[in-house]
């Protein structure tokens, strides 16, 4: 039995919108994270029908948060629009999931009755703020002499490694699952699936991750660890882009003649096992689904991000469900991961994916750095 706030509490999204996902030194590379944070900020706003001023927090999602994303770049973007400053605004890092994360926040604050409006978002501009730099960008390493974990060889490439290998997934089905996924993003942008949530940035309206692939083009590639089964083609493309969700109690929706998309039904973040490091997803689905009440069978669509293909095929061995239901529209493969955007583009496409084909509920979940997972249903009104 699903769960929640009372009725006037309930958190419900009103507009959901995304930037196109640039490639590495790609066509966004010019633009600075607080140019597509705001931009998308700006845009949800539009497409809500709110005022900025009736915004009560913004919080966002951000990982190298250093140099072009530091000091609370969440609050500099949105400084930058020129909207009223009277808004207050966090950045948050749960890893790849902190986007996901801001989201679970910005609904748990309008659950509990602290603050009716709020915008969740992320952004990351992998092409100016390299992955990493905020680690070496200073002296020193957040381990003391008693850190209880080792950080396993080769991080999240020999975790991605390690499921593999304990799941017997081999070099040709982690191949297999790249061409799926760039087939079926190819689909969706040829179909304008994603029309309805881009903003354009510039004169960019599509993603740039998208390549023509073959099963006999990926054979030929180098496994990006020696002996293993992943390689660029069935990884996760290093990205830029943004995106934001604006939330609204019920009352304050009913109130305002907003019409609402969705509302999110669970929440959760889970630790892992840090040896495998990228197995939150599967923690993180079996407490969502405990806690809501609800079956696989009862979902219809899941996105589950593809930062590596390992990741989503231990998930898919351990829930079994239909393949049919399973990142429909191609995922970080082909489309790309701006890491701390990514967790609010997945639940912009889920959101937009569940009014297009008119099914009910979604469920996006992901694997963080650190060996966490976060996960989020939601249902369509």
């Amino acid at each position: 039995m699903l769960t929640g706030p009372d009725i006037a509490n309930r958190p419900v999204l009103v507009a959901a919108v995304r930037t196109p996902i640039g490639r590495r030194g790609g066509v966004l590379a010019g633009y600075k994270a607080v140019e597509l944070l705001r931009l998308t900020q700006v845009e949800v706003l539009r497409r809500a029908g709110v005022e900025a001023a009736e915004v009560d927090q913004v919080i966002g999602g951000c990982v190298t948060q250093v140099g072009e994303q530091s000091l609370n770049v969440t609050r500099n973007a949105w400084l930058s629009t020129g909207l009223p400053p009277g808004v207050g605004c966090t950045t948050v890092d749960t890893s790849c999931g902190s986007a996901q994360q801001a989201n679970h926040l910005v609904t748990a604050l309008i659950a509990a009755g602290e603050i009716d409006v709020g915008i969740a978002c992320g952004v990351e501009s992998m092409s100016r703020v390299a992955l990493g730099s905020n680690l070496t960008a200073v002296r020193g390493h957040y381990k003391t002499a008693d850190y209880p974990w080792d950080d396993p060889p080769r991080a999240q490439f020999g975790g991605a490694e390690r499921i593999a290998a304990r799941d017997g997934i081999t070099r040709a089905e982690a191949d297999a699952y790249g061409v799926r996924s760039q087939a079926l993003a190819r689909r969706a942008v040829d179909a304008g699936r994603f029309d309805a949530e881009i903003v354009p940035v510039g004169g960019v309206r599509a993603d740039e991750g998208l390549r023509d692939t073959t099963a006999e083009g990926l054979a030929r590639l180098t496994p990006l660890v020696e002996g293993g089964v992943h390689t660029a083609g069935s990884t996760s493309q290093q990205s830029d882009g943004a995106a934001a969700l604006l939330w609204t109690s019920a009352s304050r929706a009913r109130a305002a003649g907003l019409t609402p998309l969705a509302r999110l039904v669970g929440q959760v973040t889970v630790g892992a096992d840090p040896y495998y490091l990228l197995d939150g997803p599967i923690a993180a689905t079996g407490k969502v689904l405990a806690r809501t009440g609800l079956s696989l069978r009862d979902v219809d669509r899941y996105e589950v991000n593809e930062a590596f293909a390992a990741v989503v095929l231990a998930w898919r061995r351990r829930f079994r469900p239909d393949p049919e239901r399973l990142n429909v529209n191609g995922g970080a493969i082909a489309l790309g991961h701006p890491l701390g955007a990514s967790g609010a583009r997945l639940l912009v496409s889920a959101v937009h994916e569940l009014h297009r084909a008119d099914a009910e509920f979604a469920l996006v979940t992901m694997c963080c750095g650190g060996s966490q997972g976060t996960a989020s249903l939601v249902q369509r009104v």
